[in-house]
């Protein structure tokens, strides 16, 4: 990867870990549930508002290492104002960047602030970190109410 594309994208790690966006208790949201890693010790719940299909706001609380906030206050930036449909697409986007099948370079205009953790892939022990808020906010939205386990 371009090293000062590298450089750009651990800094929005970083930034997004340091003052995480929407990182609070939803206390009139509709949903949420519950994600942990067992392998990291990430554990986060997240709240979704929604207004028919469409995502009003999403927060989230808990704890975790820095990958695993950065990714859960990236996507609740994103997600806000989406359809479900349209997170759905997201989700597998995401998926699919963290786990190599996705180039972050090649696709950077269209992944913007994803692009960041295109370099999750080189550390297979990360992606599970990186996966977390997207399979559990995946399950919120699908209507699933049992906590989301990486393992």
């Amino acid at each position: 990867m371009n090293p000062e594309l590298k450089s750009l994208y651990q800094e929005v790690i970083l930034d997004h870990n340091r003052n995480p966006r929407n990182f609070r208790r939803m206390d009139d949201a509709d949903a949420s549930l519950e994600g942990f890693n067992p392998l990291c010790g990430d554990r986060y719940t997240f709240f979704v508002k929604m207004d028919g299909e469409r995502i009003v706001d999403v927060a989230f609380k808990g704890s975790g290492c820095a990958i695993s906030k950065a990714s859960a206050s990236v996507m609740g930036a994103l997600l806000k104002g989406k359809t479900k449909s349209e997170a759905d697409a997201m989700f597998t986007q995401f998926h699919e960047l963290v786990t190599g099948k996705l180039d972050a370079e090649a696709h950077a205009d269209a992944l913007g602030k994803l692009a960041a953790f295109g370099g999750v892939s080189e550390f297979p022990a990360r992606v599970k970190c990186a996966s977390l808020p997207w399979h559990t906010m995946h399950g919120l939205l699908g209507s699933q109410r049992e906590p989301v386990s990486t393992e």
